[in-house]
């Protein structure tokens, strides 16, 4: 299961001229004897999959010492699944986030309900196990997203439970031109109401406890923002549906449009929500950015890209998976059982100037 892209560039590394030199009665410790990268049954770029070659291997010492080269394994491949180092519990995640100096985040402007467990380390969605979560990037519709993403398993699911994940470049090219023209054009709307139970409340999606900080954080979010009767909220936010990534230049397929379009959602629960509300104040739903309906032929071909590109794998316990957020999307399959996975997100970029935040 080795693999040559731990080895770098063709030019002889240091460590490799140190090899030479060597009796072969000594041990190799360095960087590349120490784990062994590959891929997943059915091979694939997306993840590498990094697991030690010798007994006593520390994720995060390991990590240390090779920054480098996992960011460039990020820039390539999307996403790193470690499997295999003995990681157990909410510790080992936050070594690990240590380890790889990230800048973690708070889970703004939510749609859904997690705990968080302490230092921005949050339980992964709390939604009904029976259901699915569509494939997305993490926040893409706020105007400072994450970068990266990380998921832990503590514990697997008895069956299903998986994290599908998509490389959003290969999603942006599978779709037609002409979808891909009419979004560059005009970008998307992503429209919200809080309040009657159907939704977070204001307060917990923002992080915001009176109507002026709502206010003043919407301003600085390019959010418009109107409240109706009984403490409810409306807001509409419009953002490009297709960037480039900051440092490889590559377009990516980057928003909430199908996720968040009502015709997403399973025909039952459609029906009831446009039975019970007006389509302008249903909890959420998605246009072009001219606010123009989006047709449910195109988010379906955008649903079938998803789909095309989606990459699925079981969890082990003690698996870490690091995605680029900008280049992969993920989501969660059904589950029977219990299932434990912890999430953190961070370093912080702010699209609205296309800078990152410091």
């Amino acid at each position: 299961m080795t693999d040559s892209r731990l080895k770098g560039p063709a030019t002889e590394s240091p460590w490799a001229s140190r090899r030479k030199s060597l009796s072969p009665k000594v041990i190799s410790v360095t960087p590349e004897s120490l784990v062994r990268a590959g891929s997943l049954p059915g091979g694939g770029a997306l993840p590498l999959v990094i697991e030690p070659a010798v007994e006593g291997v520390t994720l995060a010492a390991w990590v240390r010492q090779n920054i480098d080269f996992i960011e460039r394994t990020l820039l390539t491949n999307g996403g790193v699944l470690f499997r295999g180092f003995g990681l157990k519990g909410q510790e080992d995640l936050a070594a690990f986030l240590d380890a790889i100096a990230l800048r973690k985040m708070f889970y703004m402007e939510g749609a859904t309900p997690r705990t968080e467990l302490g230092d921005k380390i949050y339980t992964s969605t709390e939604y009904p196990p029976p259901e699915s979560i569509a494939l997305h990037n993490e926040l893409n519709y706020v105007i400072t997203w994450p970068m990266k993403i990380i998921f832990f398993c503590v514990t697997p699911a008895e069956t299903g439970g998986e994290t599908p994940i998509a490389d959003v470049r290969r999603v942006h090219a599978r779709l037609d031109p002409k979808i891909t023209d009419r979004f560059r054009d005009k970008g998307w709307m992503l429209v919200r109401n809080f309040g009657g139970g159907m939704s977070l409340p204001w307060q917990t999606a923002f992080r915001r406890a009176s109507r002026e900080e709502l206010e003043e954080y919407c301003r600085a979010a390019s959010v418009e923002c109107h409240w109706k009767d009984g403490d409810r909220l409306k807001t509409r936010q419009v953002r490009p549906a297709i960037r480039n990534h900051p440092k490889t230049g590559e377009a990516v397929w980057f928003n909430h449009v199908a996720f968040w379009h009502i015709s997403s959602l399973r025909p039952e629960v459609r029906e009831m929500f446009l039975s019970e509300f007006e389509q302008d104040d249903l909890p959420y739903n998605t246009y072009y950015g001219d606010g123009s309906p989006i047709e449910d032929s195109v988010v379906e071909e955008i649903r079938e890209a998803y789909r095309e590109e989606t990459v699925a794998f079981g969890w082990q316990r003690g698996d870490l998976l690091l995605l680029d957020n900008m280049l992969v999307a993920h989501g969660r399959s059904p589950f029977t059982g219990q299932r434990k996975i912890l999430t953190s997100m961070g370093e912080p970029f702010n699209g609205q100037d296309y800078r990152y935040v410091v």
